[in-house]
């Protein structure tokens, strides 16, 4: 196994990182950092809110959605990606404090599970479109009878028929939140540096824990409800 160090930015001290966006080797240099850098963080405290707000928006269109064509189904679900772990990663940099106190507030069962769903999505964002298309990552899930069939799309179970989409027992039929994450074979890694590698590989075996054979929309649904609370944690005590 690879150790990771890295330098404090704070007193340049080689450190250990717990986590994958730590910057400094101890929550005294966080502090003392923030107190110099004062001007830095409000450009981005300002662009949150409305970050917050398009995320929120991506994945309310993903979680309503029924029988769209698969590129659009996947260019949603890749916008929602996208938006969580760019909130994600700038809730980490710039609001450390409230971040690490929300997810304190979880047992240690649910923060495994809330951590492993943000280092699954990472590997998503870092592999999607670069060296695994949409469709390796994603499973269409048909109405009962699949496609064209009972209680598919085109069929007696299609919208408003009985299993479809706003039919008896339709519940599911054709919404794009029912989609699952496809299980993955460990990815090739040889291009990245030894200290890449080791984190690519734990954000796959967090993506295999937390995301396969699982909805899109449950895996959506938990990051927004964390981030939405994080993000008022350190809007609050902005």
């Amino acid at each position: 196994m690879v150790i990771d160090t890295r330098n404090c930015e704070q007193c340049g001290a080689s450190f250990t990182p717990r986590r994958e966006h730590a910057r400094f080797c101890s929550a005294r240099c966080r502090v003392a950092w923030n107190r110099l850098n004062a001007s830095d963080p409000p450009a981005e405290g300002g662009a949150l809110g409305w970050t917050i707000t398009a995320m929120r928006e991506t994945i309310d269109r993903l979680l309503r959605a029924r029988g769209w064509d698969r590129p659009h189904a996947f260019a949603v679900i890749s916008e929602a990606v996208w938006w969580v772990t760019m909130v994600d990663a700038t809730l980490v940099r710039y609001h450390p404090d409230a971040y690490d106190g929300v997810l304190a507030g979880h047992d240690a069962a649910e923060r495994r599970v809330i951590e492993g769903t943000f280092g699954g999505l990472r590997f998503v964002r870092n592999q999607m479109g670069f060296y695994l298309d949409q469709a390796d990552f994603i499973e269409p899930q048909p109405g009962p009878g699949g496609p064209g069939g009972a209680g598919g799309l085109g069929g007696p179970g299609g919208p408003g028929g009985p299993g479809g989409p706003g039919g008896p027992g339709g519940l599911g039929a054709g919404r794009i939140a029912a989609w699952t994450w496809r299980s993955l074979p460990e990815p090739g890694l040889d291009s990245l540096p030894a200290r890449g590698q080791e984190w690519e590989m734990t954000r796959y075996r967090e993506y295999q824990a937390q995301l396969a054979a699982r909805p899109v929309g449950e895996t959506f649904r938990r990051a927004a409800t964390f981030l939405r609370q994080a993000s008022e944690s350190c809007l609050s005590h902005g």
